[in-house]
């Protein structure tokens, strides 16, 4: 237990202060240069709820409605702070994944286990959800959140079987698992709706996002797998 605390907690606050840094430095702007275009075309028909990470990453997400920080150092805070509690969390079913899996975990071994973790809550899942800006027209919320959830558990199903399955038929059961939810689709809004952002800009957010959700998994996984391989 004590080596589980120390590995996630340490493996988050890292990963916390990279994917910090990368938001501000090509994620934040993209969201302030939308805001601008939402601003200027007002009201949008079912804006969705937007962050300052990846898809299902790691960030700091806010409706529309209600209060909201301030733009500056109180808004940069708060990211920071909900970037905290998401490192420690994937970080503590990181850490678990060493216990259950029964290998010794160093830095190089944790990277792998991050690049899971990336493909499990970041790319699969943005694949049929990618990353939204501010004013983006999208589907009700929570058949969105259930299919998400979906997508990931069937990610991260799949990768085990591929990964420790011993069997060929297990093996393309866990690639069947990973496909599924992509054959059966994620909830989308009425053809012909647009957002208030311009394509391009969507189109570079998401990209942006999934770059820094990689830059957060990798993080994650090489320091908490170090301080796993030091902590006794």
């Amino acid at each position: 237990m004590r080596r589980a605390l120390i590995s996630a907690l340490v493996g988050g606050f890292v990963a916390c202060l990279a994917i910090t840094a990368t938001q501000q430095a090509v994620v934040v702007p993209l969201i302030l240069k939308a805001e601008t275009f939402e601003e200027a075309k007002g009201d949008t028909p079912k804006p969705a709820a937007h962050d300052h990470g990846a898809a299902a990453g790691p960030g700091h997400r806010h409706d529309e409605e209600g209060w909201k920080p301030a733009e500056g150092l109180e808004r940069a805070a708060f990211t920071a702070l909900a970037n905290l509690g998401v490192g420690i969390g994937f970080a503590l079913i990181l850490v678990a994944a060493y216990t259950l899996s029964g290998r010794e975990v160093d830095g190089r071994q944790g990277l792998l286990w991050g690049a899971a973790g990336f493909l499990t809550f970041a790319l699969a899942p943005s694949l049929g959800l990618p990353p939204e800006l501010p004013g983006s027209v999208a589907a009700a919320l929570l058949p969105r959140q259930a299919w998400w959830l979906a997508s990931a558990l069937a990610t991260g199903t799949g990768l085990a079987l591929i990964v420790f399955g011993r069997h060929v038929a297990l093996k393309l059961l866990g690639v069947a698992a990973i496909v599924l939810p992509h054959v059966v689709g994620a909830p989308h809004p009425p053809m012909g709706e647009a957002g208030a952002a311009p394509p391009e800009l969507a189109a570079r957010f998401a990209v942006m996002s999934l770059a820094t959700a990689a830059v957060f998994w990798a993080v994650l996984g090489w320091v908490s797998g170090a301080v796993w391989r030091r902590v006794s």
